[in-house]
């Protein structure tokens, strides 16, 4: 990937967390400027580590709950690099919470977090891409598999993979390309020790036989923002080990 993305911009949602953090370090190794985005989380470490490397970045603070935030957002990351040629949706949440118990705040808490600032984001994208730039959502094989007590995450999710579809649709003839990324599970830092029969059936059950990490995730963004995607869009590209693959029955 060195050098696939050299001179391009690209904005990461998100980049405090542990995926969002490895979607920014693979962009920055295809040679792209990167505007690290967090809420309250630090991304200092993450800049450093690529500006050391012989990179560009920055780091930037939003609220993406808010409309006028999101916009914000975009047009200073494209006022630092003097333009901006992609953007990754990463920012959101995953609480677990049963139907029954499930209030509508907290529904609309998930839902505009990692749907509606999306849109917002994306919609202010699609006003200073270039023919050529790119948006990428990061769904998740759930918005298409549900799990219990992921009723809301799920859902939004899978309103992420239409929305990509929709603006891929609209948004097509200004030669701006929409797609989503579907990760399975990935791993992080004591997941084995908290959840270890849920990692045990994981890699039971998938056929490459191990957990994703944030780099398979991060390869197949930068994939998606370069030349080499370049009649891809509306597309949602499962980044899974074929767990998808398994039957049910």
């Amino acid at each position: 990937m060195a050098g696939l993305l050299t001179g391009k911009v690209a904005l990461v949602t998100g980049a405090s967390g542990l995926l969002g953090h490895g979607i920014a370090l693979c962009f920055a190794r295809a040679g792209a400027a990167v505007v690290a985005h967090t809420r309250r989380g630090d991304v200092t470490a993450l800049v450093s580590r690529i500006t050391a490397a012989g990179g560009r970045a920055v780091g930037l603070r939003a609220d993406l709950s808010e409309e006028d935030e999101c916009h914000r957002l975009v047009h200073e990351a494209a006022e630092w690099g003097g333009r901006l040629d992609a953007v990754v949706n990463n920012a959101g949440v995953q609480p677990v919470q049963d139907l029954a118990s499930l209030t509508a705040a907290r529904w609309r808490a998930v839902v505009d977090l990692n749907l509606t600032s999306a849109f917002c984001c994306t919609q202010a994208a699609a006003a200073v891409l270039p023919a050529g730039g790119s948006v990428t959502h990061i769904a998740s094989i759930e918005g298409t598999h549900p799990a219990a007590g992921h009723a809301h995450y799920s859902a939004s999710k899978a309103a992420l993979i239409m929305h990509a579809r929709s603006a891929a649709l609209e948004y097509g003839p200004r030669g701006i390309r929409v797609n989503t990324v579907s990760p399975g599970l990935v791993d992080r830092p004591g997941l084995a020790d908290d959840w270890p029969e849920g990692v045990d059936r994981w890699t039971r059950s998938a056929p490459l036989g191990r957990l994703g990490r944030p780099e398979d995730v991060g390869d197949a963004c930068v994939f998606l923002a370069s030349p080499m995607a370049s009649w891809v869009t509306g597309n949602n590209l499962v980044v899974d080990g074929g767990i998808s693959a398994r039957p049910t029955w």
